[in-house]
């Protein structure tokens, strides 16, 4: 080695790439944004055309050989796809909100909510959260598949007034259920069990609850009065800015289990939480619930606490539209 060359420091390197790493992703992005919205163009443009008439199928096909004769290295163009790309269009061409955002998404996740949402709101919030959380078709295909959307509709209709209450929004940062079937638990299985899989599967963990959360600790200890005190798992919301306290339950919500839970919120606001930190949240994720025993044990509740349960198997997304359909209906029917 040359004596007079100067020491590099790899933070220099790393730098370097960094700067790499971020064009490409711009660039990335940029072709993405460009390429849907020639998609949106196209569609818009067979749309006119078919609603006055002068465009059917018969067009559309042969348009899609043209391209392919001109074009032949070009992929994408179908006949099925170009009829995607008019539905894709007619979609949000009204919805001022959503119009804007569909470039911030792969054309592939755009066609996977287009198809799988039933409405406006649903479609809404898989957008959002494809943005916000950068989700892969894989990862993407597993929310609406458990029924993330309908999960936490519920949820936002069941949440205590402490919790809606809190300097943080958590609107749409919880779930009424929550899916473990990636564990693959036998039906019977014990707490240990339980958390020792989450904790072997934290990576799909984390993508069902969200990607905001950033995991703290297994058997979390705070010290009261010179005991000590294990938390099941901690979590860390950085939207939220607060800690969240997962206890993990495999039997039936019982209101004792609350006196616990609050306990610990309190121990790590006191002691734990930072001054620029909001009040902390603890979740009690049971096996199963009675939504009379939840809201009789909640409604003089101080403690902002979510209780829900957990299936560690998929629930047919129908049945989650019906539970939320019933919601919708009661709230009309108080209206009224």
């Amino acid at each position: 080695m040359d004596k007079d060359l100067p020491i590099i420091n790899n933070d220099e390197f790393s730098n370097i790439l960094n700067q790499i790493q971020t064009s490409k992703q711009k660039a990335y992005a940029q072709v993405n944004a460009t390429l849907v919205e020639l998609y949106w163009n196209i569609g818009k443009h067979i749309s006119i055309k078919v609603k006055q008439n002068s465009w059917g199928k018969g067009v559309v096909k042969e348009l899609a050989d043209f391209i392919k004769i001109k074009e032949p290295n070009i992929k994408g163009f179908t006949t099925r796809n170009m009829w995607r790309m008019k539905q894709f269009y007619e979609t949000y061409k009204e919805n001022e909100k959503l119009s804007p955002l569909v470039t911030q998404l792969t054309w592939t996740n755009n066609l996977i909510i287009l198809s799988a949402s039933k409405s406006d709101e649903e479609r809404e919030f898989y957008t959002l959260l494809s943005i916000k959380d950068r989700y892969s078709k894989r990862e993407l295909e597993r929310q609406i598949k458990s029924g993330t959307f309908e999960r936490t509709m519920l949820s936002n209709q069941k949440l205590s007034s402490v919790v809606t209450q809190l300097p943080q929004d958590t609107t749409n940062v919880f779930k009424d259920i929550y899916s473990l079937e990636f564990l693959h638990l036998p039906q019977e299985h014990s707490e240990n069990n339980l958390q020792q899989a989450l904790i072997s599967n934290l990576k799909d963990f984390i993508l069902e609850i969200g990607k905001d959360f950033t995991f703290m600790g297994q058997e979390y200890k705070v010290q009261v009065g010179n005991k000590d005190f294990s938390i099941d798992l901690l979590f860390y919301h950085r939207e939220l800015q607060c800690m969240v306290v997962f206890e993990l339950k495999t039997d039936e919500f019982s209101p004792s289990y609350l006196g616990q839970l609050e306990f610990y919120l309190e121990a790590l606001d006191r002691d734990v939480k930072k001054e620029h930190e909001n009040p902390s949240i603890g979740i009690l994720l049971c096996r199963e619930k009675n939504e009379e025993v939840v809201k009789y044990a909640l409604n003089r509740s101080m403690s902002p606490a979510v209780i829900a349960k957990y299936d560690t198997e998929l629930i047919p997304k129908q049945i989650l539209q019906d539970k939320l359909n019933e919601i919708y209906e009661q709230l009309e029917n108080e209206d009224e």
